[in-house]
């Protein structure tokens, strides 16, 4: 399995939302990226101060619902795959037991509206004190946030919530991106040396605040030199090459190099390197824009360490709209169905595609997607249709997008002719608009006008199918 990443942490931006009690010690340690510590016999105004979440004593009049619970926002959607529940120093005052839950929602939703889900059961332990459990998921699902529930109260150190980023790559259209960042889905492979710190750290999406929040290696003594293999979340070329050495001062290489593994072929050329900086490298510094890489070797010569690794550049279309697939195919049902649903407003249909999962590719999910418009009812192909506005008074930016060949003088024309269409057949006219004229639109509703009820019921199935098709090739385009 592919090295797994803790999403929750709060050095790739996650946050605790809410819970139901925080009287002793506060719920945002639950997601501090450090070790938790503890110093004996440090007492505040609430009692000993613990480096973790703790709730007060519930009693019995509170009844079988009075457990705690702290939700957690993931700083990176993904899939979970396990969690570590660490009651670490907290011993005699932890829960009996705990349970995991993951909900997906999609934006920026409120504590509140987080906080009513959907929830789904994730995985359950029971736990022991001063200890970390590392719990399977029952199933791995696709996550923004997760549910703590602890029974019935006490205190829990921190949450980790292990697995694979699931990027959203309709955030990238029409700009560059960090191909190497977690935020991404980019990891690292392999390393030469991991003495003082993890590689994984320099491709964390913020910036680092001290040295240890780097990469850095021992002293070598041997005449070689340390390197890190980065697997980029998306093929694609690079653009600027960051190599920030910040808060390395007498321990950053003398340079850096940039090669494509088991290749000849090099990404950037051996460069020098100043400590305390944030270099940015382009092609006045030979760097290889023209190269598609998937993965890249860092050599630094010939020891040391520094900060963070940025590989800004463009991803290519393909890397994209398997990125977008991927996540597509992994998000719970209900999710799946509102992503088809902005392609085509028919329930059934869009149930019926989300239950085919996974398709691993964009073909498969646009035929299944065509055959199932094609096979609609009137009842279904109804409600596809009340999703769609007239042909000359597009609704939203998607409508207007595809009907931009409508010119101003072509709108009294196609109204009048929208009103003949709608009293003849009952519904609005349907035709794929991408691509054509308000004047060749206009042109194929007369056509269509001449129509029998059975043969236009017909078309209008196969110009839904074909706008379907369109706008699902679209969801994942750079």
């Amino acid at each position: 399995m592919t090295e797994l990443i803790d999403l929750a942490s709060r050095a790739v931006g996650g946050g605790v939302v809410a819970a139901s009690d925080e009287t002793f010690a506060e719920k945002e340690n639950l997601v501090t990226a450090a070790a938790p510590t503890h110093v004996a016999h440090t007492f505040g105004h609430k009692g000993q101060v613990y480096d973790g979440w703790e709730t007060r004593r519930r009693r019995d009049d509170l009844g079988p619902d009075g457990d705690d619970w702290a939700v957690v926002r993931l700083g990176l959607p993904g899939t979970v795959h396990r969690v570590v529940v660490d009651t670490a120093f907290f011993d005699g005052n932890h829960p009996v037991s705990a349970d995991v839950d993951t909900c997906w929602i999609e934006g920026h939703p409120s504590p509140a509206e987080v906080v009513a889900g959907p929830w789904e059961r994730l995985c359950g332990s029971a736990l022991q004190g001063d200890t970390a459990h590392t719990v399977e998921a029952e199933v791995p699902c696709a996550a923004t946030h997760v549910r703590l529930r602890i029974h019935p109260d006490g205190g829990v150190a921190r949450l980790r919530v292990l697995g694979t980023v699931l990027p959203d790559v309709q955030r990238w259209r029409g700009i560059g991106v960090d191909l190497a960042s977690l935020a991404a889905g980019g990891r690292v492979l392999d390393a030469s040396n991991r003495h003082y710190s993890p590689p994984e750290n320099l491709l964390l999406p913020r910036s680092a605040t001290t040295m240890g929040e780097g990469w850095e290696t021992r002293r070598r003594r041997d005449g070689g030199h340390d390197w890190v293999d980065v697997a980029l979340g998306a093929a694609g070329r690079v653009h600027q090459v960051v190599v920030d050495t910040t808060h390395f001062v007498g321990n950053a290489p003398g340079s850096v190099r940039l090669v494509v593994p088991d290749t000849d072929e090099e990404l950037l050329p051996e460069t020098p390197l100043q400590p305390d900086t944030e270099h940015w490298f382009g092609p006045p510094d030979g760097l290889a824009t023209e190269l598609v890489v998937d993965r890249v070797r860092v050599e630094v010569r010939p020891d040391g360490g520094f900060a963070r690794l940025r590989l800004l550049g463009r991803p290519t279309p393909r890397a994209v709209a398997a990125l977008g697939l991927a996540r597509f195919d992994a998000l719970p049902a209900a999710a799946a169905e509102q992503v088809l649903l902005a392609c085509c407003a028919a329930p059934a249909w869009a149930a019926a595609v989300a239950a085919g999962r996974p398709y691993g590719s964009v073909p498969a999910l646009v035929d299944a997607a065509r055959t199932g418009v094609l096979a609609l009812d009137d009842a279904d192909l109804a409600a596809a249709l009340a999703g769609h506005a007239r042909i000359g008074a597009p609704r939203d930016r998607t409508g207007a997008r595809e009907q931009a060949g409508v010119s101003d003088a072509d709108r009294a024309a196609l109204d009048d002719g929208n009103r003949a269409y709608e009293e003849r057949f009952g519904h609005v006219y349907l035709v794929r608009a991408a691509g054509r004229s308000g004047a060749d639109m206009l042109a194929l509703l007369r056509e269509r006008l001449t129509h029998d009820a059975a043969t236009e019921a017909r078309v209008v199935r196969e110009q839904l199918a074909e706008i379907t098709a369109l706008r699902i090739g679209a969801l994942w385009s750079p």
